[in-house]
């Protein structure tokens, strides 16, 4: 079982169940449930047992094993000195090996779901991760071993094929663009080893960001799903695959009836990729960005925070080809409004690699487009991590002066040296010291960054700043935009006021 803890959150639990739970259950006694009478129409959905009859067979229970180490060995009995037991004790132990002898088996259960009637299944990939062994597990008892064809750790999806005897009962992805708060909706899966279990709910949430992964996009549901639940389809109440069931909100384990689900919209995107390339090729346009907060907006003059700020680009990257720039405010892409940072990632995803896009980007007050022609993240992300960076060669030390909380200095090899800045930062003005009770400090700024521009404007020394400072507050503004960058040369904005 995997999970993610945030500071100050819930506990997220990825719904792999491990087989020696299941093996735990076996003794439970059964718990009878009071006899119910019936809940008005008006309450939900009269009976979900047509629906749930129809779709059962096309949801199976994933099984897998792996191997794992033995961490610990039994030590080789001591006899006492000159008995002739000791020849025994070695001849008994001696294929233990030094690494805890055989490795043991490690089994878990997930859950999964038909999409073609010749043997593809849809799983979560947290539910295959490692496995030397996949096995599916139907309805009517049949086993078949399945062969990973294809998984995305981004939005933790993996495809599987079968190879079966006779066609299959399959489903398909519906539109998930389409459910609404409120909407019933019905899971099936393996939840605590107990298959075919179907549970019924609404959607609770859409949008859902649960700091998983960058496309980050959960329907939010109600339905009881738990352990065992993973990779399980989440199905509206034509029978169409609207989600697939990833993770719970839990402090036990068990449902308290916050569940989350990737959405058909993403997970049909990627199952497509992985089906025809064995892998997911996604678009790239080579930007760092971070959100417009409504200080950035202020000190840019913007009416409303929205948009994505790029903070930075990758060298030779599709943006920097086409002349985005450090300071852009990217507030449409192909033709689509982009309303927050969170957007522009699955916007840029979800588009073919190759393509050329018009970018709309606020830059210094007016608005510009440029047409971008994307590249591939697979790629890009390789791209970006050969960046390098190095030292610079010591020399006397250049005096600082203090503006707004900070102490700043021209960049030179003295203090390149000092603060390991790489060699991709090539210019602008050293913070050497940072006043605790500052703005600043507030702002996370650091000894060691270095500030690129102020007010969207270059500087190159600390004179420069001053003069920058000045004039924004001429200007009748409160804030001022800097472009900062770290010592690893990733560049971020943060506002400072200029009272």
């Amino acid at each position: 079982m995997q999970t993610k803890r945030s500071s100050g959150s819930p506990k997220l639990t990825r719904l792999l169940l491990s087989a020696a739970l299941v093996a735990g259950l076996a003794g439970v006694p059964a718990v009878t449930m009071p006899a119910f009478a019936g809940a008005p129409t008006a309450a939900g959905p009269a009976s979900v047992a047509d629906l749930a009859e129809g779709l059962l067979d096309a949801v199976v229970n994933i099984s897998t094993s792996q191997s794992a180490p033995v961490e610990k060995q039994i030590p080789i009995p001591k006899a006492p000195e000159g008995s002739p037991f000791q020849d025994f004790f070695d001849e008994f132990f001696k294929n233990q090996g030094k690494n805890g002898g055989a490795p043991r088996k490690i089994q878990s259960l997930g859950s999964g779901f038909v999409i073609g009637e010749d043997g593809y299944i849809v799983t979560n990939n947290h539910v295959i991760d490692g496995a030397d062994e996949i096995t599916a597990n139907f309805s009517d008892g049949t086993k078949l071993k399945a062969k990973l064809i294809g998984r995305d750790q981004k939005t933790d999806i993996a495809l599987l094929k079968v190879e079966p005897t006779k066609p299959l009962k399959a489903v398909k992805f519906g539109d998930s663009d389409k459910a609404r708060v409120g909407d019933w909706v019905m899971a099936i899966g393996n939840p605590f080893g107990f298959g075919g279990s179907v549970t019924v709910g609404i959607v609770s949430a859409r949008n859902r960001d649960i700091n998983s992964g960058p496309y980050d996009n959960f329907i939010q549901t109600d339905a009881a799903i738990n352990k065992g639940n993973s990779g399980g389809p989440l199905f509206d109440m034509y029978g169409d695959v609207i989600g697939i069931n990833t993770a719970i909100v839990s402090p036990t384990g068990g449902s308290i009836g916050i569940g989350f689900a990737v959405p058909s919209k993403t997970a049909s995107a990627v199952v497509a990729q992985l089906k025809e390339f064995g892998e997911t090729r996604r678009g790239w346009l080579g930007v760092r960005i971070q959100g417009v907060t409504d200080d950035i907006a202020e000190s840019l003059g913007l009416k409303e925070p929205k948009g994505a700020l790029v903070a930075g680009l990758t060298t030779g990257g599709p943006a920097d080809k086409a002349g985005i720039q450090a300071g852009d405010v990217i507030v449409k892409f192909d033709g689509r409004d982009v309303p927050n940072v969170r957007e522009l990632p699955r916007m840029v995803a979800d588009t073919p690699i190759s393509k050329t896009v018009p970018v709309t980007v606020l830059r210094k007050g007016k608005e510009v487009t440029v047409d971008v022609a994307l590249g591939r993240l697979e790629e890009g992300e390789k791209l970006a991590s050969n960046e390098k960076g190095g030292k610079g060669d010591p020399a006397k030390p250049t005096p600082t002066q203090k503006v707004a909380g900070l102490g700043l200095a021209p960049l030179d090899p003295m203090l390149r040296t000092k603060f390991k800045i790489k060699d991709g930062v090539t210019k602008g003005v050293v913070v050497t010291e940072v006043d605790p009770n500052s703005a600043a400090a507030e702002k996370r700024v650091q000894p060691g960054d270095v500030i690129l521009e102020v007010g969207q404007e270059e500087v190159k020394s600390v004179d420069d700043v001053t003069r920058r400072f000045e004039a924004i507050k001429k200007d009748g503004r409160k804030r001022a935009l800097l472009l900062i960058a770290s010592t690893e040369g990733e560049m971020r904005f943060v506002t400072l006021s200029v009272e």
